[in-house]
C-alpha cells in the first residue's frame, strides 16, 4: 500500500483536525480500542509499549469506536478521562469512529483493504467464545475481512505500508507483535 493512509483526514480526541501524515517516518500501531470490554486492560499492554519504542520511532494511534456491543458508549471527553485515570495513557487518541459496516471510517477501509486478515496469536477460543456470545445475543461475529472486535491491531511501516494485522485477543506485548514493531523499526 502506498503512504495514502497519511491522506485520509481523522481528528485528534480533542477535536482537532489532522491526519496520520504526522507519524511519517515512524512505525505505527493503529488500534480501534473501547472502554467496558473484556479487552479494555490491554490498554495496559498499548502504553508499556508505547514507553518502550516511541524513543526509537514508533507511535500507537488509539480510535475508540463504539461498533462492538456499545462498549465504547462515551464522548470523546469521558474516553480521555477514562484512559488517563485507568491506564495512564499517553500514547495519540483519536476521535472516536465507526470501524465496521456501511459508516466505516476511510482509514478503517484502507486498513482492511491493505490487510484483510489478522494474525491469531491466541488460537480460535477467543473466536469461538466471541461467537457463542454474540450468538447467544440474536447476532453473529463480522465475516472477515471486517474488524471481528475491539482491539484489532494494524502494524503499519515507516513508509505507510500496512505490514500485519493481529486479532483482537493478541496482547500487544506478545513476542510476535513485538518483534514485528522491532523489525520495522530496525528497516
Amino acid at each position: 500500500m502506498s503512504s495514502s493512509i497519511y491522506d485520509i483526514p481523522v481528528r485528534t480526541l480533542e477535536g482537532a483536525d489532522t491526519s496520520l501524515a504526522q507519524f511519517k517516518g515512524k512505525v505505527v500501531l493503529v488500534v480501534n480500542v473501547a472502554s467496558k470490554c473484556g479487552l479494555t486492560p490491554q490498554y495496559e499492554g498499548l502504553e508499556k509499549l508505547y514507553k518502550d519504542f516511541k524513543d526509537k520511532g514508533f507511535e500507537i494511534a488509539g480510535f475508540p469506536s463504539n461498533d462492538f456491543a456499545g462498549q465504547e458508549p462515551g464522548t470523546n471527553e469521558e474516553i480521555a478521562t477514562f484512559c488517563t485515570m485507568n491506564y495512564g495513557v499517553d500514547f495519540p487518541m483519536f476521535d472516536k469512529i465507526p470501524v465496521v459496516g456501511p459508516e466505516k471510517h476511510p482509514l478503517y477501509a484502507a486498513l482492511i483493504e491493505a490487510q484483510p486478515k489478522p494474525i491469531n496469536t491466541g488460537g480460535t477460543a477467543f473466536v469461538e467464545g466471541l461467537t457463542k456470545y454474540l450468538e447467544k445475543h440474536g447476532t453473529s461475529p463480522n465475516s472477515a475481512p471486517e474488524i471481528l472486535w475491539n482491539f484489532e491491531k494494524f502494524l503499519v511501516s515507516k513508509t505507510g505500508e500496512v505490514v500485519s494485522r493481529y486479532a483482537p485477543d493478541t496482547d500487544p506485548l506478545n513476542p510476535t507483535v513485538t518483534a514485528a514493531i522491532e523489525a520495522e523499526l530496525a528497516a
